[in-house]
């Protein structure tokens, strides 16, 4: 089989997906996501504040950013994965990540958070009116900013939002991922 009729069995083939990364991310919940959806077909850009960066995650793996989020748009991508760690914490406090989530969500693109990922969401105003999970550490946070229910599940999917609570999670938020970007 030819790589390209190879290609066009691959379920998200053509579709790029974006995965913000900084200082100590959650190292599986890039790594896994970044593979799996590549797997399936997709173009993953890891972008960060600058291009050529090597980022380590909690347990020191090393992530080098393809792009800077300063050059990206929403109109690029379908969707974007909001990866937990303590990278959030930071990149949330970033106008360009905020605006580019608020992007997401004025296109009814995907927007993908686990664990701690969903304070981005939170601090770009896109939770309001939506069924959240994350790690329960900031169920406060996720339900003073508006979310209609947080569920104490694997892998919550509501429209355009899918958001998971830890790494074990995984599996089924990367089903769910493909499973969106299949049919939107």
């Amino acid at each position: 089989m030819s790589p390209s009729s190879n290609q066009a069995t691959l379920p998200l083939a053509g579709k790029r997906i974006l995965i913000f990364v900084g200082d100590a991310y959650e190292d599986l919940e890039i790594q896994y996501p970044k593979y799996r959806l590549r797997e399936a077909g997709a173009t993953v850009v890891l972008a960060g504040e600058k291009t050529g960066v090597t980022h380590l995650g909690k347990h020191g793996y090393p992530q080098i950013t393809e792009a800077s989020f300063h050059d990206l748009s929403a109109d690029d991508f379908e969707g974007v994965i909001d990866a937990g760690g303590w990278m959030p914490d930071k990149l949330r406090r970033s106008d360009q990540v905020k605006k580019l989530v608020a992007d997401f969500e004025k296109q009814q693109k995907m927007i993908a958070s686990i664990c701690h990922g969903a304070w981005i969401d939170i601090s770009a105003g896109v939770v309001r009116g939506y069924k959240y999970t994350s790690t329960p550490g900031i169920m406060d946070d996720l339900i003073n900013a508006g979310v209609s229910e947080w569920i104490d599940a694997p892998v919550v999917v509501d429209r355009n939002k899918i958001s998971s609570r830890r790494p074990d999670d995984l599996p089924d938020f990367c089903r769910a991922m493909i499973e969106y970007l299949q049919t939107n």
